[in-house]
């Protein structure tokens, strides 16, 4: 081979290895991300649906029994609590009598919401308050006619979504909201979906709406990702981006730009402006069921395997243009580029919830898993 044969074919190989540090495991500029190794925390010997912050300690609902920690086994049905800094859990249990799929904290209470019926033995269905300290069951008590998936706060109000039809036998269809202060039903705000809502987010100019619904407020062509006004439920036309597939999780960084997990066909991770333009769009071999922003990186998790380098993928998801590994946990950049983040997880359903904490620098997975990074981790896991 001649020695220009041979200068070119390197200069091409460069180039070949150059475009690939541009679509994954690059580091954007500026977007460092918490450690792949988890920290010490409790694990679950069942699925963890939901995690909430208050200061320095998380909460944590899902279908478990029991925590365990360094071996040993502490009941804990379906609720459960720990510090984040130290790992230690903590004395908080009240129990519920079926899964805890949402859990939100405001002032000294946290909210829970799922299929269960009691807690602590009290009558409570699918929605309960709870003392952030003691774990005693507050008055806060409604009923609520289907199932309710998951709860935000803000202005004052706690957020219900689902698949309901009444509340306290009031019509409200998929969506309610409460009066923090008086624990009431809202009766002004009472928008619609035509299907299940799966996911929230507030802010304080706009409620963000996620799941599998095909109109909001009866309107046309306003399908599985809106806002609506968090006084009125008015629909909000300037965020109508229309995904393609069911929306599973949704959140918003403190600039006001939407992040979106999502199904269908593989799964994608999607970010939007305030107006609902496309910023940039990850595809992966599964659902992405779990999302969030933490320090200009957006956290992923789901129940994919692969990551693909392009948007594109084929036949049950799978990458069509190349991939990496990225089993059931990733990140990217501002710009959507892959980072080398990759703690690792395993099993089929993989990571079910994300949440953050920006004073402590913090991430909290929950879900389904066992290990992370070949290392046993039963079903919650701590980066920071």
């Amino acid at each position: 081979m001649s020695a220009m044969r041979l200068i070119r074919k390197f200069a091409l190989g460069l180039l070949a290895a150059a475009t690939a540090g541009a679509l994954v495991g690059a580091s954007a500029a500026g977007a460092a991300t918490v450690q792949r190794l988890p920290l010490r925390s409790p694990s679950f010997d069942g699925t963890v649906w939901s995690v909430a912050f208050r200061g320095d300690n998380v909460y944590v609902g899902g279908s478990f029994s029991k925590a365990v920690v360094a071996g040993k086994t502490y009941p804990r049905t379906r609720l459960a609590a720990f510090n984040a800094r130290t790992g230690a859990l903590l004395d908080w249990a009240p129990a519920a009598d079926n899964t805890v799929r949402g859990l939100a904290t405001h002032g000294n209470s946290v909210y829970a919401v799922g299929d269960f019926s009691k807690v602590s033995g009290v009558k409570r269905d699918s929605l309960a308050e709870l003392d952030a300290t003691t774990g005693a069951v507050n008055a806060f008590s409604h009923e609520v006619g289907g199932s309710a998936t998951t709860i935000g706060i803000g202005g004052g109000r706690l957020y219900l979504g689902g698949r309901f039809s009444t509340v306290d036998g009031t019509k409200r269809t998929n969506l309610a909201a409460f009066n923090l202060a008086t624990g009431a039903l809202d009766p002004r705000w009472a928008p619609t979906t035509d299907n299940r809502v799966e996911a929230l987010a507030v802010t304080a100019g706009r409620v963000y709406l996620a799941g599998s619904f095909h109109k909001t407020n009866n309107v046309s062509n306003s399908l599985r990702l809106t806002a609506v006004d968090p006084v009125t439920g008015t629909l909000d036309k300037g965020f109508l981006p229309r995904p393609s597939a069911v929306v599973l999780a949704v959140a918003v960084d403190a600039a006001g730009n939407v992040y979106a997990g999502m199904g269908g066909q593989g799964g994608r991770a999607v970010a939007y402006t305030p107006t609902g333009r496309v910023r940039w769009t990850r595809v992966f071999d599964g659902d992405v069921q779990a999302i969030t922003a933490l320090g200009g990186v957006t956290y992923i998790g789901g129940h994919f395997d692969r990551a693909c380098t392009t948007a594109k993928n084929g036949a049950r998801g799978a990458c069509t243009d190349g991939s990496v590994s990225r089993i059931k946990l990733a990140a990217a950049g501002q710009d959507g580029r892959l980072l080398d983040w990759a703690p690792q997880a395993n099993g089929i359903a993989g990571v079910r919830t994300l949440a953050t904490n920006e004073p402590l620098g913090v991430i909290v997975a929950g879900g389904e898993f066992t290990t992370m990074g070949g290392v046993t981790q039963k079903r919650l896991a701590v980066f920071g």
